[in-house]
């Protein structure tokens, strides 16, 4: 059947009589029960599990770039399917009523033939009198004295016919719609072949409207992953305003409205520390010299002991305040690790044990922040820990280990954080000391990294570079 019979088909079919109860097709009341009871256990859906067919996970596993590109080429391709339909059954209408006009000009053509002659005019036209082959519904039309036409559409070769009354006869015409059902296959093909135009088009415009979206939004992803990482001058819109105003634009503005402010508080922050330990070391310093004048006596140890530990908490913060604004320049050489290390410990004190001092592996470095870097990791270990102080040196790392509680899962977490000890069980402090370590480690171009021993005790872990090494981005 061609598309011009399956799109226009007009049939109407008797309805079929129904079975009796009880009858060979008629089902029993326990099968019409069971059949219920499966369709609604079919229809169920379980909590938790959608319905095959209607969860997109496809589309899920898409990008945005992706996901934008498909729904819109999915809503253009409704919209094209909708209007070809449209389109198509107004075409096809227009042919029918042509045909059926032409059919019924053709009759009134062959019956004034027939009148004047006698005969029926076959040659241009499938005319014929009291043809077998016309269709009933027409035959019965024509029987009541009625001039009607019929489109015979459901055959191979589509047609109208036209048929009336002449006297006890039924005059008929016969048309063939071979070419109109070519055309409209042609006509229905030029519609699929613009549709899909469409839609490839509308696919290839989202994809390139998502594509700028999407290029937006990772630079404000990685934008704010720099800002985290302590890049605070780090801004998407860049110095000049804002260029647009969509979304997009106004969440540049918020991020970098935000980091402006994040920057602001946190300068404000090292411009106080770095204040008050330059105020607080000319004062300390004389107190520091006026303990030293006291007598002897156990009351004047515990004031030198008290302001050393001022002494001591005052360069801490002069140095945190330096290593926040990025003015410490190192001293890189190419030294071997282990005599490095060894040179290191003996001066910490004789209750850290050390192995791997042999090791002649060299590596680039400056050896005075190295040494503040591994006493504060001892030290750290000797306060916080329990038993020996262990030092391993093992190709280009070295670790410290005490015998403790461990650290914290939140200072593993987080990471150091000035004036937070993380927790009680591991004794009072600053929490200065790791944030030291951590910052005069980035200065040579190491990576400090804590962790949990096997069993008890807390480790951390020192990796320097290679003597080889290229250097970073920042030279270090």
């Amino acid at each position: 059947m061609t598309a011009l019979g399956q799109a226009a088909r007009r049939r109407i079919r008797p309805p079929e009589p129904a079975p009796r109860p009880g009858g060979p097709g008629h089902p029993g009341l326990r099968q019409l029960r069971q059949r219920r009871l499966r369709h609604r256990h079919l229809g169920r859906r379980r909590p938790g599990h959608p319905r095959p067919g209607l969860h997109p996970l496809g589309l899920r596993r898409l990008r945005l770039r992706g996901k934008i590109a498909v729904l819109l080429a999915a809503g253009c391709a409704l919209v094209a399917v909708a209007i070809g339909l449209l389109v198509h059954q107004q075409r096809l209408e227009q042919v029918a009523d042509g045909s059926r006009a032409q059919a019924l000009a053709q009759l009134v053509r062959v019956r004034q033939v027939y009148e004047l002659t006698g005969r029926v005019d076959d040659v241009d036209t499938e005319a014929a009198l009291d043809s077998l082959s016309v269709p009933e519904p027409l035959r019965r039309a024509a029987a009541e004295g009625r001039r009607t036409t019929y489109l015979d559409l459901s055959s191979d070769h589509p047609a109208v016919w036209a048929a009336r009354p002449i006297g006890d006869h039924v005059l008929s015409v016969r048309k063939p719609l071979d070419e109109e059902a070519r055309e409209m296959a042609e006509f229905d093909r030029q519609l699929m072949i613009s549709g899909a135009g469409v839609v490839a088009l509308a696919a290839l415009g989202g994809a390139l409207l998502a594509g700028r979206l999407s290029r937006e939004l990772r630079t404000a992803a990685a934008t704010a992953r720099r800002i985290s990482q302590g890049e605070l001058d780090a801004r998407i819109g860049g110095p000049g305003p804002a260029g647009g105003r969509d979304e997009v634009a106004e969440l540049g503005a918020a991020v970098d409205t935000m980091a402006a402010t994040l920057q602001g508080r946190l300068e404000a922050e090292q411009r106080f520390t770095a204040d008050v330990a330059h105020e607080l070391r000319t004062p300390l310093t004389g107190l520091h010299t006026a303990a030293e004048l006291l007598p002897p006596g156990r009351p004047s140890e515990l004031v030198r002991d008290r302001v050393r530990a001022l002494c001591t908490l005052t360069e801490d913060l002069l140095e945190v305040a330096r290593l926040d604004a990025e003015v410490e320049r190192p001293q890189l050489d190419v030294r071997p690790l282990g005599p490095l290390v060894a040179g290191i410990v003996r001066r910490a004190g004789e209750d850290v044990g050390l192995t791997g001092a042999e090791a002649d592996t060299p590596v680039r470095t400056d050896a005075r922040r190295l040494e503040r870097v591994l006493a504060n990791l001892i030290g750290n270990a000797r306060r916080h820990g329990g038993g020996r102080v262990e030092v391993t040196v093992s190709g280009c790392a070295v670790t410290v280990r005490d015998h403790g509680d461990g650290f914290p899962e939140r200072l593993l977490r987080e990471g150091p954080r000035r004036f937070l000890t993380g927790a009680a069980e591991r004794g009072q402090g600053t929490g200065l000391g790791l944030t030291i370590a951590f910052g005069q480690a980035q200065v040579i171009g190491a990576r400090v990294r804590l962790r949990n021993a096997p069993g008890k005790g807390a480790e951390a872990e020192v990796l320097l570079p290679a003597a080889d090494a290229p250097p970073g981005p920042d030279g270090h």
